[in-house]
């Protein structure tokens, strides 16, 4: 019987990196000295699993380099070895490894040793350096050590295959630990049209003669103990049973036999010549865990749309009276409920807590800050807040950027944070919550805050401003985001490249979301960044433009309202703006812009939508505002191309197409925004206006 386990691959990497997150996690919390035994046990147990599931899979790169590191954590568990911070640097360098190694293996390429060869070089100086000391110091006791014989009754469950373990390797295991006799039972084979070959039908009986000890027995089969009956005895007495004792088994014909390694293909390491994976196409996440609670919910949701289906459908084989008229409009409302409702509980799925997200920063914070010499505390609040995971997915980049950046410019060095009255540790806070249908996440420091004079200074040199602009501190402090602009006196690794705070900008605005910083001195900065809680659904503003319907985000209109035409004014050439309070407004026509006929010219008979973005506020031109709904997205530039000033489209109740208006693409489609700048020409101009 062969078993085909690559079935279970994507299950086993999917468990690997969130045991190798674990590990990351517990070994940061980690105090060297002062460690207890459940953090090192957690640590153990994430590490053994990869080991076993690795060796299960035929995986030896991973399998080999895990051993290594478990057999430096089993010291540490037993109290025989105390925990270093050399030590930690080490097991943290492995789980960064053994990520590189099973991310290869899941893309199914050749995994490049070499960091795991030295990594291990230094695991195995250290651990030799510990046996070759204890040899020294222990040669009496070594000189009492003997033998033991165990018997060892191993009976798996049927489903022990599927659970994708291999009783093969765990006997070969087992095999190493000393002389071992083996027997097989087979009475418990149905007969052929009873048989499954993806069950488990045998169960074993091992004599093992070893130096080693029971644990070392325990941990070869820790990995199925929940799915096998495991009783180990030696000496005559037992000490390790599982909850459900197991019976001796006897054979139909009371012999046992042979164990036969032929019986059971185990797989081979994965190479570029392996056959690809159906269910893994690439190495980013195809999958999603799903909580069976948001499961269950859909599931109810879909039998209420079939009995509302079913009911509709009965109405449409009578006969058209008053009555079915009624009853059908009740359907058709309890249809849209129903679809509502499953609308939301599908979205459901797709949302994950920010935690994954925030999960790597720890790990950031703690490299950076000692290679800066700065003594840091990370702090996470709002974990559990919820968002789309293709959002979370994107953001990620943006924000550890921005982390950096507080790490590098905003938090000073211990010594200068008491020569400034401070704390000498500084603090990093990752804050997420919900605000109406966005998430918003800060990054905050209470480090020096942003220097304004140095921004402005830098911004002038760069011809970005000019020395007579009279700028507030919020408009210098926004100056940060201009293309290449970095206050950094020289290049680092960390930041300081030139490059950076306008990709974090540009990326967030892919993202139909916004940032901006808030900072004050000697207190420290804050950057802002708003987001949809979803790419895949808009809340959005109808609106008529000629013959055709546009659709606003909501999330970007600040208000709508008819033109006095006495406030507006023109600026330049071509350009009209409305004075609105204190502001102007440029007033942005999105039929000259699209090139429509028809539309309304006349400014007093139309409606402005005033919209912002990049904390500018335009306005936007229309022949009438229609409904607000929400809209299903569609990528343009996947079904068709990609077009300026447009971000995507949807098709209305009326199965027309209507697209969606990028509202940052619109203005620099209209030619108000400076080539090179952040600033508008309004802007410039203002005092003419005035």
């Amino acid at each position: 019987m062969s078993i085909d386990l690559s079935q279970f691959f994507e299950v086993f990497f999917e468990e690997s990196f969130e045991g190798l997150d674990a590990m990351e996690s517990e070994l940061l919390n980690l105090e060297p000295g002062k460690e207890d035994s459940e953090t090192i046990n957690t640590i153990f147990r994430a590490a053994h699993s990869i080991k076993g599931g690795s060796g299960t899979f035929g995986f030896t790169s991973v399998s080999d380099f895990t051993h290594v590191l478990e057999t430096l954590l089993d010291q540490v568990r037993d109290g025989r070895r105390t925990l270093t911070t050399e030590h930690v640097d080490l097991l943290l360098k492995s789980v960064d490894c053994l990520r590189t190694l099973l991310r290869a293996l899941q893309s199914e390429q050749e995994p490049d040793l070499t960091e795991a060869d030295a990594l291990r070089s230094k695991f195995e100086e250290i651990l030799g350096i510990a046996e070759a000391t204890a040899c020294e110091s222990n040669d009496e006791k070594a000189d009492e050590i003997t033998q033991s014989t165990y018997q060892i009754d191993f009976k798996p469950k049927a489903h022990l295959f599927k659970t994708g373990n291999e009783p093969l390797f765990m006997i070969s295991e087992l095999g190493e630990l000393g002389e071992i006799e083996t027997q097989v039972f087979h009475d418990a084979i149905p007969d052929i049209a009873q048989l499954h070959p993806d069950e488990c039908f045998l169960s074993w009986r091992f004599f093992l003669t070893t130096d080693s000890d029971s644990k070392a027995i325990e941990e070869i089969f820790e990995w199925v103990e929940d799915d096998a009956e495991i009783t180990i005895t030696v000496c005559g007495g037992i000490f390790e049973a599982s909850t459900e004792t197991l019976s001796e088994p006897e054979s139909a014909d009371g012999k046992s036999a042979e164990i036969s390694s032929a019986s059971i293909t185990p797989p081979k390491e994965i190479n570029k010549k392996a056959e690809p994976q159906k269910n893994n196409e690439s190495s980013t996440s195809t999958s999603i865990r799903v909580g069976i609670d948001k499961v269950d919910s859909l599931i109810n949701m879909v039998g209420e749309l079939v009995i509302t289906q079913a009911m509709l459908s009965q109405i449409g084989e009578q006969e058209i009276t008053e009555s079915t008229i009624t009853a059908l409009q009740e359907g058709l409302a309890q249809l849209a409920h129903n679809t509502r409702d499953l609308q939301e509980n599908v979205m459901r799925i797709r949302m994950l807590p920010i935690s994954f997200v925030f999960s790597r920063f720890p790990r950031l914070v703690r490299d950076i800050s000692q290679k800066l010499n700065k003594q840091v505390e990370l702090k996470l609040i709002g974990e559990q807040t919820e968002l789309d995971k293709t959002v979370m997915e994107k953001i990620s980049d943006p924000m550890v950027h921005l982390v950096r950046n507080s790490l590098d410019h905003g938090l000073e060095t211990p010594d200068k944070r008491i020569a400034a009255g401070k704390e000498p540790v500084g603090t990093v806070t990752l804050n997420a919550f919900h605000q109406g249908g966005n998430i918003v996440i800060e990054i905050m420091d209470d480090g020096q805050g942003l220097n304004t004079d140095k921004i402005r200074s830098k911004a002038i040199a760069n011809g970005l401003i000019q020395a007579h602009d009279e700028l507030t501190a919020d408009e210098i402090n926004e100056l940060i985001f201009m293309p290449g602009f970095s206050t950094a006196d020289e290049v680092s690794d960390i930041s300081g490249r030139g490059v950076g705070m306008d990709v974090v900008r540009r990326n967030i605005q892919a993202l139909n979301g916004s940032v901006e910083v808030a900072s004050a001195s000697g207190v420290g900065s804050t950057f802002t960044i708003r987001l949809p809680l979803t790419l895949a659904i808009l809340d959005g503003q109808l609106v008529q433009v000629a013959r055709h319907t546009y659709i606003i985000p909501l999330i970007s209109i600040v208000e709508s309202l008819q033109i006095d035409i006495t406030k507006v004014s023109r600026v330049g050439k071509d350009l009209d703006v409305l004075r609105l309070r204190d502001e102007y407004i440029p007033i942005l026509r999105l039929y000259d812009i699209f090139n429509h006929q028809g539309a309304i010219e006349e400014l007093d008979k139309t409606l402005l939508v005033v919209v912002e973005s990049d904390n500018h506020k335009v306005g936007i031109l229309v022949d009438d505002l229609l409904a607000q709904q929400q809209v299903v997205i569609k990528s343009l530039e996947a079904n068709y191309q990609k077009v300026d000033g447009i971000s995507g489209a949807t098709i209305l109740g009326d199965g027309r197409v209507s697209l969606i208006v990028d509202i940052t693409g619109l203005i620099k489609l209209s030619g108000l925004k400076r080539p090179g700048t952040q600033e508008l020409l309004v802007e410039q101009q203002g005092s003419e206006v005035a």
